[in-house]
């Protein structure tokens, strides 16, 4: 589904008149993404987690390499084509509180990427509201919320307005950014939970972005390793954790705390 191909990002830094050396943020990162899975991306801060999130949603653009969405080249792609690709890839991120507009309802909120989207998903302000409705049902909250602000809800129920928000459109891919670092540990179980129950349900494909290596390996099947913007490790998630072949991982799984998940 997803295919990142010697892909290399470079920031020039300085102004007009003083120039400093360049940072290379991602240097040859391949990696491939199937249909179905969950795919988890670890590194610690700077490792160019963040940056290659921006360059797959195309708010940054690559130095060098390709990334394929479903056999097509995103840099290839019209202004048209490419707005309609974003519908079928959704983000959730990673701090519900600053994510979600206060001065916005959970309809808007949530209905905001369908008008957003409305040439290619075609629903009209009634249809908009009922789909609103079913998804924030599978996310574990009711009709009675829609009309509610994001100040009445608890960080928890925030990030799943946030998700609400993600499946509305009924994307293909969902880039999960940290989704549960900013909140408890009990109620990272339940986001946690949540999130394995929509995928088997809906039939989603995650890419799931995260520090916390306990988090990744509950949730995901395969797993890759950035450090210093290079990706020295990828394989099953499992293989990973009980055999890693480099000294970073090693490191990392050494500092790993356990996640406690509730059946």
């Amino acid at each position: 589904m997803l295919e990142i191909e010697g892909l290399t990002k470079t920031f020039m830094r300085g102004g007009l008149l003083r120039k400093s050396a360049p940072v290379t943020a991602l240097r040859d990162v391949s990696l491939t993404v199937a249909k179905g899975e969950s795919f988890g991306l670890v590194g610690e801060s700077g490792s160019g987690k963040s940056t290659l999130a921006r360059c797959i949603l195309r708010l940054d653009q690559p130095t060098s390499g390709r990334i394929l969405f479903e056999g097509q080249d995103m840099a290839r792609l019209s202004p048209a084509a490419m707005r309609r690709l974003r519908a079928r890839i959704q983000v959730v991120w990673q701090d519900p509180y600053a994510s979600l507009n206060p001065r916005m309802s959970v309809h808007d909120i949530v209905t905001e990427p369908l008008v957003v989207h409305r040439a290619a998903i075609g629903l009209d302000s009634r249809g908009r509201t009922e789909r609103a409705a079913r998804i924030l049902a599978q996310v574990g909250l009711g009709p009675q919320h829609l009309h509610r602000y994001p100040h009445e809800f608890s960080g928890g129920q925030r990030q799943r307005i946030g998700i609400a928000r993600a499946l509305v459109t009924e994307p293909a891919l969902l880039l999960l950014d940290e989704p549960t670092s900013a909140l408890d540990v009990s109620v990272q179980a339940q986001v946690l939970n949540l999130l394995v129950d929509l995928q088997a349900r809906l039939g989603l494909t995650y890419f799931f972005i995260s520090h916390d290596l306990s988090v990744i390996r509950y949730i995901c099947d395969r797993v890759a390793l950035l450090h210093r913007g290079e990706l020295v490790e990828q394989g099953p998630t499992d293989t990973i954790f009980d055999a890693p072949r480099h000294e970073v991982t090693r490191t990392l799984l050494a500092a790993m705390p356990e996640v406690v998940v509730p059946d």
